[in-house]
């Protein structure tokens, strides 16, 4: 999967003012709303609350994946933002977020397109080099492009 078709600058903002979980999914949410990606933006942060609410959605080393799975959603897509605030948010080793990359996923995509987007987001996270460059990086393109250098191959 090209992350590049589904990620766009317009979706990237790494100047977040949240000082609260509330607060970054609300402005990430803006984001998706703003570029067309969701329908209904009470309708989508209801669902993405849903799911904080089956545990939580913190990785490690300051990022969180939050996400909502909802009829809201007109194209399965994420939203990155990062704060120069640390946000407090249930994460794997206790550390405060500062990065947040929130899925948009279409109800119809569930079980196919979320699974490999998520697949293809957790490899590149796995990487030291790139959290360290999401929580410095300035220039949205290249944040895209941290994520498209783990984009599946098909093999025919």
């Amino acid at each position: 999967m090209d992350i590049s078709r589904i990620l766009t600058p317009r979706r990237v903002n790494l100047a977040l003012t949240a000082t609260t979980k509330e607060q970054a999914i609300n402005e990430l949410t803006d984001l998706l709303y703003h570029d067309g990606a969701i329908s209904d933006r009470a309708a989508f942060i209801e669902d993405v609350w849903l799911r904080e609410a089956e545990g939580s959605t913190g990785f490690e080393n300051h990022i969180a994946i939050p996400h909502g799975k909802s009829a809201a959603v007109k194209q399965t897509t994420l939203a990155i933002g990062r704060t120069q605030h640390d946000i407090p948010w249930e994460t794997l080793d206790g550390s405060q977020v500062r990065c947040i990359i929130l899925f948009a996923v279409r109800l119809e995509d569930q079980n196919t397109t979320h699974i490999r987007l998520l697949s293809q987001v957790a490899s590149a996270l796995a990487d030291d080099e790139v959290i360290a460059q999401l929580l410095v990086e300035n220039d949205a393109s290249n944040i895209i492009r941290l994520f498209s250098q783990y984009a599946e191959t098909d093999l025919c």
